[in-house]
C-alpha cells in the first residue's frame, strides 16, 4: 500500500542514499586522481611501449559514455571471467577508471605547461626522477591543473547518479524509491536535485578555497 505523505523514514532514506553517492564519488575520485597522474608522469618521462599503451586506453575511456562503461563492466566482465560482480564494486571500477582518464589528460597539460628549462636544470643538479616530480613539476603542475580538476570533480560527483541503473541504493535511487512509495515524483525529485546541488556547490567551494590558497603559496614563486 503506498503513502501520499512523507515521513522521517523517508529523510533517512535520502540521508544514506547521499551518503553512499559522496562516499563512491570520494573513493573513486581519489583513486582516478592517483592513476591518472601516474600515467600522465609516464607519459611525461616518455616510457617506451607502457606510455602509448596508456594514452590509447585512457583515450577511449574519456571519449565513450560512461554509462556504457558502466554496462560493459557490470553485464560484460562477469560474462568473460564466469564470476558475478556486485554493483559497488562494478560501480566503483568503472568510476575510478573514468575518473582517471580525464585526470590523465588534465595532469599532461600541467606537466607540459613546465618549462623545459627548468626540467633540464634540474636534472643537471642530479635531481633524480621522483625528486624531479616532486619538487619542480609536481608543485608547478598543480598551479595549472587545480581549477580543471575542481570541475572534474562536480561533474564526477554528478555521474554518480549513473550506478542506479544497476542497482546501487546512491541518492537518486533513494529518490526513486521514495518516488514510487509517494507517487509525488515534484516533490521528490526537487529535494533530490537540491540535495545534489548542495553537495557540487559545496565541493565547488571547497575547491575555489584550496585553489587560491595553493596560487597564493605559488605566486611568489612566480609559478
Amino acid at each position: 500500500m503506498r503513502h501520499a505523505g512523507f515521513t522521517w523514514h523517508d529523510g533517512a532514506l535520502l540521508a544514506q542514499g547521499l551518503a553512499v553517492s559522496l562516499g563512491l564519488f570520494a573513493g573513486t575520485f581519489l583513486i582516478g586522481l592517483v592513476l591518472g597522474s601516474g600515467a600522465a608522469v609516464v607519459r611525461h618521462f616518455r616510457v617506451p611501449a607502457l606510455g602509448t599503451l596508456l594514452h590509447t586506453g585512457l583515450e577511449l575511456l574519456r571519449n565513450s559514455p560512461v554509462l556504457v562503461q558502466l554496462f560493459l563492466v557490470f553485464f560484460g566482465v562477469p560474462a568473460l571471467i564466469h564470476q558475478p560482480l556486485t554493483p559497488v564494486f562494478a560501480a566503483g571500477l568503472t568510476l575510478s577508471a573514468n575518473t582517471a582518464a580525464f585526470v590523465y589528460f588534465i595532469a599532461v597539460a600541467g606537466l607540459d605547461a613546465v618549462g623545459r628549462d627548468q626540467v633540464e636544470a634540474a636534472r643537471a643538479f642530479g635531481l633524480s626522477r621522483v625528486q624531479l616530480v616532486r619538487h619542480i613539476l609536481g608543485p608547478q603542475a598543480l598551479a595549472f591543473a587545480v581549477a580543471p580538476l575542481v570541475g572534474l570533480a562536480v561533474n564526477q560527483l554528478q555521474v554518480t547518479s549513473l550506478v542506479s541503473v544497476i542497482g546501487v541504493v546512491d541518492l537518486t535511487k533513494a529518490g526513486d524509491i521514495l518516488n514510487l512509495r509517494t507517487l509525488r515524483p515534484f516533490a521528490v525529485w526537487a529535494m533530490v536535485g537540491v540535495l545534489y546541488f548542495a553537495a557540487a556547490k559545496t565541493l565547488t567551494l571547497l575547491g575555489n578555497r584550496w585553489e587560491r590558497r595553493l596560487r597564493a603559496h605559488a605566486a611568489p614563486l612566480g609559478l
